[in-house]
């Protein structure tokens, strides 16, 4: 199989539903298999940025706040939208000051992902933050956040039994994990 060729077929492609933050398209296609079929996407105007910040005590910064769609309370890295033309690592410090209050002198980059690629061709960019200096957060009027300040290897804990299900937030913490180890 050549991993650079499309063995789909798109016959036709329409936006069946917009808003300010994404799209949705119905589209008519032939599969890889010949025959014929249909897909649905759903594009975000937005990439993905997430922010696994790191103290000099080797804890971390975790952000709760209900999530509507889900219809329940949700723990994560802190984390947001980037604009498309928007360089994601600006988004990502945004992000992180809104959430946290917390500032960082050190930015990593540690993965590009794609959040849910069978149904959604959203793009993720996950940093690590690091030479952490305190703020005030600044969250946004559709967000009652709580922050929670414990170590990385909990957080670690908590992916593991999954009360960290949000996919930027599991991949950004095991990514981090390993990288140092835990």
């Amino acid at each position: 199989m050549n991993e650079t060729e499309n063995p789909w077929k798109t016959l036709e492609s329409s936006v069946k539903y917009e808003n300010p933050w994404l799209s949705i398209r119905h589209e008519e296609v032939v599969t890889p298999a010949g025959t014929p079929g249909i897909y649905g996407v759903v594009s975000f105007k937005n990439k993905a940025v997430g922010v696994i910040p790191i103290d000099e005590d080797g804890n971390t910064y975790l952000v709760g706040q209900y999530r509507y769609p889900l219809n329940e309370y949700s723990w994560e890295i802190p984390e947001g939208g980037s604009p498309l033309n928007t360089d994601p690592l600006e988004s990502a410090k945004r992000e992180l000051r809104e959430e946290t209050g917390l500032e960082a002198k050190k930015w990593t980059k540690v993965a590009r992902i794609h959040t849910s690629n069978s149904a959604t061709d959203e793009e993720g960019f996950l940093y690590i933050a690091e030479e952490l200096v305190q703020g005030q957060h600044e969250p946004e009027e559709t967000e009652d956040l709580r922050i929670w300040k414990l170590p990385l290897s909990e957080a670690v804990d908590m992916v593991m039994s999954s009360r960290i299900t949000d996919s930027l937030s599991v991949s950004g913490l095991l990514i981090v994990a390993r990288m140092r180890g835990i």
